[in-house]
């Protein structure tokens, strides 16, 4: 993906930490900075993997973490568990609270005890002054239900990977948050959410590769990687038949504003 060597993009969503990517992570971190992808959050899933990712963040530059419990493991969410997150989330690289959420897909954790996790994760995020970054399978409503809590509290945000219908994405607007597709949008058969990124305002959207999942066209099935968020970034372009430049240039800008993340030439 030549033409996105120049531009300025974020890859909001990365799972560093998880093979093959963890067999390479300079390898990875590198062939994403020649791709045109400046900065990289990788996403802590349990403690482990959050302070792997904070560890990360601390090597290399243009890498920040996000740290917290995600719903399959909320069993873990324990008050030792939010205090070790809540250390970690003092480190200087550590920009967000996360993955953390609801996932009622297959019930891994029972509905209590994954709704109980995500609100005193919250919590934290409002005690440590950090934004969220939130899983949502088969949880749309409750979700939401959760959020609207706190409304007015001063926690922002992210859906990441949104699954959701236009009406779900303005409701999230409405609450402060922003919604972020991955490569399912190169995907055929996906004209609902490509719909909901055509009416999207592009300030209320993100850009993420949820590797090593997801993997755009024409690498689907493959394991994923940041240096290809840019197929992610011309996808949006097409759809909402605007310039490249542009897709990244706004995206990135949202991400820095959302993550407080500095410009790449001060990192």
């Amino acid at each position: 993906m030549d033409q996105t060597r120049d531009l300025d993009l974020i890859d909001t969503h990365a799972h560093l930490d998880m093979a093959p990517l963890s067999d390479d992570q300079q390898g990875a971190i590198l062939r994403a900075q020649e791709a045109g992808v400046s900065q990289i959050i990788t996403i802590g899933t349990d403690l482990e993997s959050s302070e792997s990712a904070a560890a990360l963040a601390s090597r290399f530059a243009g890498v920040f973490a996000a740290i917290g419990i995600h719903p399959h493991d909320a069993a873990l969410a324990d008050s030792v568990a939010l205090k070790r997150l809540e250390g970690l989330a003092s480190l200087q690289k550590v920009v967000a609270i996360g993955e953390i959420g609801l996932d009622f897909a297959k019930e891994y954790p029972p509905k209590s005890l994954q709704k109980e996790a995500f609100i005193s994760q919250l919590d934290l995020a409002k005690r440590t002054n950090l934004p969220i970054v939130i899983h949502d399978r088969s949880a749309h409503e409750e979700t939401l239900d959760v959020l609207a809590g706190f409304e007015g509290q001063g926690i922002g945000g992210v859906l990441h990977c949104f699954s959701g219908d236009i009406a779900m994405a303005e409701r999230v607007f409405e609450l402060g948050f922003f919604i972020s597709v991955t490569g399912i949008i190169t995907f055929p058969k996906t004209d609902a959410l490509k719909d909901v990124v055509r009416q999207t305002p592009l300030q209320n959207l993100l850009i993420e590769t949820d590797c090593p999942f997801l993997s755009p066209a024409p690498f689907r099935g493959r394991p994923n990687e940041p240096a290809r968020v840019g197929y992610i970034a011309r996808e949006i372009s097409r759809l909402k038949n605007m310039p490249l430049e542009e897709v990244a240039r706004c995206t990135s800008a949202n991400a820095r504003r959302l993550f407080r993340l500095p410009h790449p030439q001060d990192q």
